[in-house]
């Protein structure tokens, strides 16, 4: 009889996990309550912690002293939609379907026309979670599809508030209808008429909204002594960016440090509630973001610290995010660990404290992070693969990086004013075309060049070592790589916001077009 040692191994540990696990106002049997912070377009370099000089995240440098810093960190895509969705699967997206096929290497998201979205075969975080009675919550955007079988109350959340959507707009709800707001199953109204952004100013009430419904959903979970998983995904930082009233003009760095501050401020407050709650020892809380600071905004966006470029880009500021671990009484305080993780750890780590073993039937590319987070133990065999769409452009494996492709945007793009990696020129590295470089692949060691400017030459015996062995990595890789069935391939106007759950009941109805599906476009 064949035994499976590692199902063996992981049931045992995380048995004894949950024995560990004990909160001070619970049992020693209670599973940990799971909050994971997901920014949007925040980059590594926004926190002070991670120095930034405006110094203006003072409750998260004080949960990064209170906890662990991951200054390894990673998204598994440099674009909203496919990190989202590795995230919530444990897999990278050219394995649940978040890619196009129809260009090469081209990143695809969800923006309203698009007729894809999460698959129903692919098992989703709070699915399994709730198997084990958490009760699970996503607060701000969702992103994996905007047609009502995508969105999240099917896919193992219990409650939404939030939309599916970026908050783009206003539109005119004649070409495009302006985007709904839900309140679980069914629509409560649509941004720019119901929930105002004002553009001009950057002012919106939305941040403090998503901070009371954590508060309100935290506080309900507590009072019927159940664990729960919370999904805070909250999009001030991406554009158009918004603060409420009492944090306008207040940052130094304008509207986008506006932002910020009230995110950093929103997170000071649900860790407060937590204490307030007596539930903060049996709470484990991750804050990072969904890709790196999107530098075609210029002052108006986020900073990558000293990496090179920014989102859309599969260079170090594209990928690498801002991550901080906290739960006080497990986590020992002021720790740093440089343990390379990516947001697809996030799945694998929520299921070991809580107990559950991670789907069989297909390759998880998330690992657990608690060796690292809890025991200071790294494992120096981790790889992290950078994808940009249907392509493998780089991996990392310990301090080397290989460019397998290289790629920054068109230079058309670039004439529209579309510039990912602004104030930026590296040449040969920094390329307008793809280019093909797996023949002789840049090798770049992080830690003595973090910025990515200095290849190492081919010929050098450290070349030779370092390639040998992630040459080794990818063929493995590529060997066994069955991609998903891609869902950014095909758009429709039909399956826009039209006529969401409920909209019969506010008299937001949209007429929309008839069907007429086309295969979609993606520049980037």
């Amino acid at each position: 009889m064949e035994v499976n040692f590692g199902a063996v191994f992981f049931t045992i540990y995380a048995l004894l996990a949950s024995c560990m696990y004990d909160g001070a106002a619970g049992k020693s049997t209670d599973k940990p309550n799971i909050i994971i912070m997901l920014m949007d377009d925040m980059g590594w370099g926004d926190l002070g912690i991670f120095g930034h000089p405006a110094k203006e995240t003072p409750n998260l440098d004080k949960m990064a002293a209170e906890g662990i810093l991951l200054p390894d960190f990673y998204t598994a895509n440099p674009l909203c939609s496919p990190s989202r969705a590795a995230l919530m699967t444990g897999r990278l997206p050219i394995r649940n379907g978040f890619y196009t096929t129809n260009q090469h290497a081209r990143n695809g998201y969800t923006p309203q026309r698009i007729v894809g979205g999460i698959p129903d075969s692919e098992e989703l975080l709070p699915e399994l979670l709730h198997e084990v009675g958490y009760r699970s919550k996503i607060i701000g955007k969702w992103h994996l599809g905007q047609q009502p079988q995508y969105h999240p109350l099917l896919h193992g959340f219990d409650e939404w508030f939030g939309s599916p959507n970026c908050h783009f707009g206003p539109y005119n709800n004649k070409a495009q209808p302006n985007i709904p707001v839900y309140k679980d199953a069914e629509m409560v109204g649509r941004y720019y008429e119901d929930f105002l952004i004002n553009k001009q100013t950057g002012e919106s009430n939305l941040t403090q909204i998503y901070i009371k419904e954590a508060l309100i959903f935290i506080e309900a979970q507590q009072k019927a002594n159940t664990p729960f998983f919370l999904y805070w995904t909250p999009d001030a930082t991406h554009e158009p960016v918004y603060s409420s009233k009492d944090f306008v003009g207040t940052s130094q760095r304008g509207k986008y440090g506006d932002a910020v501050r009230e995110l950093d401020s929103g997170v000071g407050v649900i860790l407060q509630k937590l204490r307030e709650l007596k539930i903060d020892n049996n709470t484990f809380v991750l804050f990072t973001s969904d890709n790196g600071a999107a530098l075609y905004a210029g002052v108006g966006g986020g900073s990558n610290g000293p990496f090179l470029c920014g989102k859309e880009t599969t260079y170090e500021g594209g990928l690498r995010e801002p991550a901080i671990a906290w739960w006080p009484g497990k986590i020992n305080p002021g720790g740093v660990t440089h343990q390379l993780g990516t947001v697809m750890d996030l799945f694998t780590t929520a299921l070991e404290l809580a107990g559950v073993e991670p789907p069989t039937d297909r390759i998880i590319d998330g690992k657990s992070l608690l060796p690292a987070l809890l025991n200071n133990k790294v494992d120096p065999d981790r790889v992290i693969f950078y994808y940009r769409g249907n392509e493998m452009m780089a991996v990392r494996h310990g301090l080397y990086k290989a460019h397998y492709w290289t790629w920054t945007n068109s230079l058309q793009e670039r004439a529209r004013g579309v510039n990912f990696c602004q104030g930026e020129n590296v040449t040969d590295i920094m390329t307008h075309e793809q280019t093909n470089r797996t023949l002789s692949p840049l090798l770049i060691h992080l830690g003595r060049d973090p910025g990515e400017r200095y290849p190492i030459a081919n010929h050098t015996q450290e070349y030779k070592t370092a390639m040998k062995t992630i040459q080794a990595i990818v063929d493995d890789h590529k060997a066994n790589m069955i991609p998903g069935d891609p869902q950014f391939n095909w758009c429709d106007s039909a399956v826009m916001n039209w006529s969401p759950p409920g909209c019969e009941k506010l008299n937001k109805c949209l007429k929309g077009p008839a069907s007429k599906p086309y295969k979609c476009t993606w520049p980037h």
